[in-house]
């Protein structure tokens, strides 16, 4: 199977369509939430994403033939590191369809962000993963992410959340 891996255009028609599938697909994942979000939900991230203004995704497609699949995805946000005094990029979603899993897909993704973030001058990235995704934590600590702390004395970080009404 041939991947081809890409910078999302929001206003590419097929691009956000791959992008609102590649959503669902992953909010429907018991990884993601295990419940899909709302069709029309999904349909507004390309352009939600665009106004943000400081995102950007990482598509990936499988290729047979004249057939093309969105089998993968990365959302990125950038962020500033105040103690570097340089944007960073958060991964806030990274996606691949199970039937495309332990085809070092996932890999080919983070290397395209990483080389986004060097190209926008970032000093680090940064992602979320559930403590249970044990073939995500590999991934990642084969990439070289690792659990984020500030000195060993004090512990790792824990990524908390609180939502406003």
């Amino acid at each position: 199977m041939e991947y081809e891996i890409l910078l999302a255009d929001y206003h590419n028609p097929a691009h956000a369509e791959a992008l609102a599938t590649l959503l669902a697909a992953y909010s429907a994942d018991p990884m993601g939430g295990g419940e899909a979000l709302p069709e029309a939900h999904c349909l507004r991230a390309a352009q939600a994403l665009a106004d943000f203004g400081n995102a950007f995704t990482v598509l990936a497609f499988a290729a047979e033939g004249e057939n093309r699949e969105p089998v993968a995805l990365a959302n990125c946000l950038v962020s500033f590191s105040t103690f570097s005094l340089k944007p960073l990029i958060n991964i806030h979603d990274f996606f691949v369809a199970s039937h495309c899993r332990g085809a070092g897909l996932a890999s080919r993704l983070l290397d395209e962000v990483a080389r986004e973030a060097g190209a926008r001058g970032c000093t680090k990235l940064t992602l979320e993963v559930l403590n249970n995704n044990v073939p995500a934590k590999k991934l990642y600590s084969r990439f070289g992410f690792a659990p984020y702390e500030l000195s060993p004395g004090a512990g790792a970080a824990e990524f908390w959340q609180m939502y406003l009404t």
